[in-house]
């Protein structure tokens, strides 16, 4: 496990679950969020986002946190691992609401308002997104170690179990 992504719906935990991969792993981590927005909540054009993330993806090591459909395939053809957290719509919600008024790590801003856009989307994500996503990782599944999380405890039970690894070494 060198080159992983992390992908799933806003608000089911990617950031929160990168930070864990990173701390057991040493892997370096890349927030797309962080590249594509700006601080004055403005975003940097589509070609410079690609050619950061080529930039990355050239490494030899890394973690990249988030979805951007548009450029999962060029992540697919690159990483060796992939997280989906495709966990419910209600727990998303309740994970976007949870961190408003939060710094992050992986935002540039802090959210102050659970906004009506950013809620529909999270809504539209399992007929929006998913579905692409899953023929992607179809598409690209050999020579790749592909784990689907359908909830925050099988999250937690993934770290338990890399947890009672790391003890037997």
């Amino acid at each position: 496990m060198n080159k992983v992504i992390i992908i799933g719906s806003p608000g089911s935990g990617k950031s929160t679950f990168a930070r864990r991969l990173r701390e057991k792993t040493g892997l370096p981590l890349y927030y797309l969020d962080m590249i594509w927005h700006r601080a004055d909540r403005t975003n940097i054009t589509p070609e410079e986002f690609d050619s950061r993330l080529q930039k990355i993806l050239e490494k030899e090591r890394w973690i990249i946190d988030g979805n951007y459909l548009r450029t999962l395939e060029m992540r697919l053809q690159a990483c060796d691992t992939v997280f989906l957290l495709d966990h419910p719509v209600e727990v998303c919600l309740q994970g976007a609401k949870e961190r408003i008024g939060t710094r992050r790590e992986d935002l540039p801003w802090v959210e102050t308002e659970f906004d009506e856009e950013f809620r529909q989307w999270i809504l539209d994500f399992p007929n929006d997104q998913l579905p692409r996503i899953n023929e992607l990782l179809e598409q690209y599944r050999d020579g790749k170690e592909i784990h689907i999380f359908r909830s925050r405890e099988e999250t937690d039970e993934f770290f338990w179990i890399v947890d009672s690894m790391c003890e037997l070494r």
